[in-house]
Formats: structure tokens, C-alpha cells, sequence
């Protein structure tokens, strides 16, 4: 079997990092192109495996084919691959906001294809990924493309109509967590703690705080309630936020991001 990837940025990088440390292919199973030769050169060193900027000769080899470019290129590097792909090649897109249908309209209705949305932490295998498929994708291609999210992170298979939410909620939301993490840490700055621990606290107790939602299984309101003691410090850190509109922002901020993936 055959992996190919056509983009090698950041998020294909995590990818292969997680076929790699799992097993689940060899790195001469895997082959990717990018449009530099600087980038192919780089990755190749990294990982080992075989890199060009020639998409077609990547289409041409992969049994399973990652389109891991950003949704503007679409236009300009789909095309080029129609008809050169294996008849029964698993087509792979983790492009933000293009359809099953956008790819079918592109490619031709006769692929097996699967989208992904994948996270950025996926570069440390934290990631989050959401799976949806068209009708001619198997069970068992399915199962594959599951084994390889959960190398670097964790999956879920959703219906398609919920892929502009999940973008919004999981695959962009890393950034606002980086807002939020980056804000703590200038008011821990603020208040004489050194840039360098500021960090470290924000992120650590973000961290845990996520970890202890999910190992707990408890609702996140109940998990509030047990760090505000009555009279407290932090139920009135909470009244500041409910006040100037926390939760209202992040609810905002996600439809904002939703009606952006649906234009895309």
C-alpha cells in the first residue's frame, strides 16, 4: 500500500508523523509532493520518505491519496490530477469548507472519497479529527483512514452537514484557545510573574483542566462549580467574565467561523 500526500505543510506533516510511529506503513510507502523543492527536500530529510513537486506522478502511485492543501488551491491543483488516480484509489481531502460534492465535481462522482478535519495539535498527537464519506467508500476504507487519525490523536465519524460546525468547534478553536492561554499569561505578567512561568501555568492548568473534563466525564458547568467557592476569588473572576460577555463571544466567534467554512 501506497500513501501519498499532495501538500506537505504542518497538518500533512503531523499525519505522516503518526503513520510513522504506529507502524502503519514504512516510510518508502509513503510518497508527497509540494510546490517547492525546498519543502519536498525538507520533509524527505525528516521523515524519510520519497517527495517531489510533481502531483501528478503522487496521484498516479497512491492507494490512498491525501489532498492536504488549503482550500484555495483547489481549483488549481485538483483538476490536475483528474483521471490520473488509481481506479480504486481512496481519495482523502482535509480541506476546510469543500464538500464531498465540491470533489466529486471535480475529480468525477466515480472516487471513493472521505473528508477530514483535522486540528493542530494533531502535531503532537493531541488532534481531533471528524470522518464523513460518500456512498462508494467502504467499510474497510473507512476503518483505515480511522486507524490513521487515531495515530495521531483521536476520531470521530459525523455526518457531512456537521463538518462547517465541527470546523468551527474542534478545528479552528485551537487558536481561540491560544488567544485565551496568550491573555492569562500577560495579566499573570502583569502581576509580576515572569513571562516564561506565565506560559507555562496557562498552558499546564488549560491543559489539565481539559484532561479532567474528559477523563470525568463531567459537564463542564458542574467542573466550574467545584473551583468557585462561595465568596471567593474565582466566582468573582467568573462574574467579571459573564459581565463583559465571555460566553457570548465564543458563541459568536464559532457562527462567525461556521458561515465562513460554508463560503469557502
Amino acid at each position: 500500500m501506497v500513501i501519498g500526500f499532495i501538500g506537505l505543510g504542518n497538518m500533512a506533516k503531523a499525519m505522516i508523523s503518526g503513520i510513522l510511529s504506529e507502524g502503519i506503513v514504512a516510510p518508502e510507502q509513503i510518497i508527497g509532493s509540494a510546490r517547492t523543492q525546498d519543502t519536498c527536500d525538507r520533509v524527505s530529510r525528516e521523515f524519510g520518505i520519497e517527495a517531489s513537486t510533481d502531483n501528478v506522478k503522487v496521484a498516479n502511485m497512491a492507494d490512498i491519496l491525501f489532498l492536504a492543501v488549503k482550500p484555495q488551491m483547489f481549483p488549481e491543483v485538483v483538476p490536475g490530477i483528474k483521471g490520473v488516480t488509481k481506479d480504486d484509489a481512496l481519495i482523502v481531502s482535509i480541506a476546510a469548507g469543500k464538500t464531498i460534492a465540491d470533489i466529486e465535481g471535480m475529480l468525477g462522482d466515480d472516487h471513493k472519497i472521505i473528508r477530514l478535519m483535522p486540528n493542530t495539535p494533531a502535531m503532537v498527537n493531541a488532534g481531533c479529527t471528524a470522518i464523513c464519506a460518500n456512498d462508494r467508500a467502504e467499510s474497510k476504507d473507512i476503518d483505515m483512514i480511522m486507524k490513521i487519525c487515531n495515530s495521531f490523536g483521536q476520531a470521530e465519524i459525523i455526518d457531512e452537514k456537521l463538518m462547517d460546525a465541527f470546523c468551527a468547534v474542534a478545528g479552528s478553536s485551537p487558536a481561540y484557545v491560544f488567544m485565551y492561554m496568550e491573555a492569562l499569561a500577560d495579566a499573570a505578567v502583569k502581576a509580576g510573574i515572569p513571562r516564561d512561568k506565565a506560559y507555562r501555568f496557562a498552558a499546564a492548568s488549560t491543559m489539565g483542566s481539559a484532561k479532567l473534563m474528559l477523563e470525568t466525564g463531567k459537564h463542564p458547568g458542574v467542573l466550574k462549580d467545584m473551583v468557585c467557592s462561595p465568596g471567593g476569588t474565582t466566582i468573582e473572576a467568573v462574574r467579571v467574565l459573564e459581565n463583559m460577555g465571555f460566553r457570548s463571544a465564543v458563541i459568536e466567534a464559532v457562527e462567525a467561523c461556521i458561515d465562513r467554512s460554508k463560503n469557502l
